[in-house]
């Protein structure tokens, strides 16, 4: 009963990282505009995302455009898009194992083993997907608080940390706690097993350590 709960878990904390990792794939608040120095314009906000920019005026309107080509975007938005494709589709394929090795999952044909071993790779997907989406956020982070100290560049070049860096940052966290979780399951899994190796092996040995009595016991009334 704590395993099938301590799955359930593990499986809705998965699933919050990776709804979490789609959004942050869509959102275009990865860099937005600083108002510092002479940049006082504030009724007007700028965002950059992996595929498109936006410009919000006054909380009133929002005009978003495509990027018109890749090579046009900076290296680390560059790289950050195929990394968070990437690191989504590890984190789908680790729900989708996550679903089918659960214990609670009728399945006649699958062994308990089988099932082990489905849980320890929906758990490595799982961290996986994790660590490939803690690598773009935190290189986009890092070149954002670098350019914001950088003297050389111009003030409305300048950009903050934006809302999707935080989300990646909580996704990520939530898929390495489902993969550890599932992880922890799979040793459980094999500590139980092995120990249901062992009891048959203690029978047999009493039950030969009997014969032994019960011959030796025949062969002194003879």
């Amino acid at each position: 009963m704590v395993i099938s709960a301590l799955q359930i878990v593990g499986l809705l904390i998965g699933g919050v990282g990776a709804i979490g990792t789609f959004a942050v794939t869509a959102m275009p608040q990865w860099r937005v505009s600083a108002f510092i120095e002479n940049n006082i314009i504030v009724f007007e906000t700028i965002w950059e995302g992996l595929w498109m920019h936006c410009i919000r005026q006054a909380n009133i309107r929002m005009q978003c455009k495509v990027y018109d080509s890749v090579l046009a975007l900076p290296l680390d938005l560059q790289a950050s898009r195929g990394l968070m494709c990437v690191g989504s589709a590890l984190s789908f394929l680790a729900f989708v194992f996550a679903i089918i090795g659960m214990k609670c999952t009728l399945c006649a044909q699958s062994s308990c083993q089988d099932k082990g071993y489905v849980i320890l790779t929906a758990g490595l997907l799982f961290i996986l997907s994790g660590v490939v989406e803690l690598i773009p956020v935190c290189w986009v982070a890092n070149t954002i608080i670098s350019d914001f100290y950088n003297p050389l560049i111009n003030a409305a070049q300048k950009r903050e940390l934006g809302e999707a860096l935080y989300l990646g940052w909580v996704a990520a966290l939530c898929l390495l706690a489902a993969g550890a979780i599932f992880c922890s399951f799979f040793r459980c899994c094999e500590k139980t097993r092995s120990y249901g190796y062992s009891a048959p092996t203690h029978s047999s040995t009493h039950s030969q350590h009997k014969k032994t009595e019960s011959s030796y016991s025949k062969s002194q009334y003879v």
